[in-house]
């Protein structure tokens, strides 16, 4: 981890990957889903007051009639004035006005939680790392299939992308 970490909440925005039911409900490492659902709702309480965006992404599959049960963001997750992005590929951006919605609100810092660390939220963090974008990962808001696979994303990739620290080691200053 890094040192602590403060943003301008006026160019930053969180962005939460694959909270949905289903999703959350899997067996995960190193942390339950559930327990990234905690932290990740911290954060989005925490960005709200703020007044900064909170971005929620969640996947549908591609060419199916009808999605899988648990297939929408956990209830209670969305509010009023949330950004929500419905992706059809692993990461986030790929036709989804993604990048376009965090340009017309003047985002250039993105802060990553959800699931899995090293598909979804890696995916959609390198390609914001190719658009440019600033990149803070929150190691405690993030969980993936096995303990190795989140331990390589947060150990070896993410600090080449961005700085990693864990949901306490973040604020959002004035």
């Amino acid at each position: 981890m890094t040192e602590p970490v403060t943003l301008d909440p006026a160019r930053s925005a969180l962005v939460l990957v694959d909270l949905m039911d289903r999703i959350v409900a899997l067996p995960l490492e190193p942390r339950k889903g559930a327990e990234v659902l905690v932290a990740s709702q911290e954060l989005a309480a925490a960005f709200r007051s703020a007044g900064a965006p909170v971005v929620l992404i969640r996947v549908e599959r591609p060419g199916v009639a009808e999605q899988p049960p648990g297939s929408g963001l956990v209830g209670g997750l969305a509010r009023d004035g949330d950004v929500e992005i419905v992706k059809r590929t692993i990461g986030g951006f790929q036709g989804t006005g993604l990048d376009d919605r965090l340009r017309e609100l003047g985002v250039s810092t993105l802060v990553f939680g959800g699931i899995a660390t090293n598909l979804g939220v890696e995916s959609t963090a390198r390609a914001a790392a190719d658009l440019g974008y600033d990149l803070v990962f929150v190691e405690d808001a993030m969980a993936a299939f096995t303990a190795a696979e989140h331990e390589a994303s947060v150990r070896l990739d993410f600090p080449r992308l961005g700085s990693v620290v864990r949901v306490a080691e973040l604020t959002l200053g004035g």
